[in-house]
């Protein structure tokens, strides 16, 4: 669990914290580049975030876990000591992005985990998966974190519970875990669909959190 996306030393600490004395989280994760669909919107603090997040894993005792998009992004995540890195929906979507990141982690030893990607194409989710494999990564994770559609539904992104499943036919032995978040795209609908996910038997939720949600 985690803020969407870092936004001060203070602000991380302070959500770092208060998820550690839960006693429920082993994983701090925070936005560290965000992609955007158009420019001059807020694309995450970059660089300078970083030294928060060896904060969090010195001084609160949480791994951390960034979303990389290039191999730019994987060298600074590496630098700094970053635990546990995951791909987008939107780069999900990108094989040329996906291949950059593989090259970029070949022979590196960390867990990776890969959101699905935005819309349900599941060949697209197993390649980016076969892609890293052949990479030699062999500590990978799934995210299923829902898919975009034009009609109107109760989740910001439709669950389709059935490609995850299938995804999981095609690699039996890498986990699947939920983020409910982007799912329900509201607060008041998270807990549903992480008990969805719960009875689908999935192995993990990663939830994005906020010491103040109201703000």
């Amino acid at each position: 669990a985690g803020p969407c996306s870092a936004e001060s030393e203070e602000q991380v600490l302070r959500t770092a914290l208060e998820i550690k004395e839960t006693n429920k989280v082993h994983i701090f994760r925070s936005g560290i580049w965000k992609p955007r669909t158009r420019p001059n919107s807020f694309e995450g603090v970059g660089e300078k975030g970083l030294p928060w997040l060896q904060k969090v894993k010195s001084e609160i005792g949480l791994p951390t876990a960034i979303e990389v998009a290039n191999s730019s992004h994987v060298e600074l995540a590496l630098k700094y000591n970053i635990d546990i890195l995951w791909i987008g929906a939107r780069t999900t979507a990108s094989p040329f992005a996906i291949q950059e990141i593989a090259d970029a982690l070949q022979g590196v030893n960390i867990p990776l985990m890969i959101k699905n990607p935005v819309n349900a194409e599941l060949p697209l989710w197993i390649g980016a998966f076969e892609r890293f494999q052949i990479a030699g990564l062999k500590n990978l994770v799934a995210i299923h974190r829902g898919f975009s559609g034009l009609e109107n539904h109760i989740y910001r992104n439709i669950p389709m519970w059935h490609l995850p499943m299938e995804l999981k036919q095609t690699f039996p032995n890498i986990p699947i875990i939920c983020d409910p978040s982007h799912i329900a795209g509201k607060s008041d609908l998270v807990q549903k669909v992480c008990q969805l996910a719960l009875d689908f038997a999935m192995d993990g939720l990663m939830i994005e959190t906020h010491h103040d949600p109201s703000i």
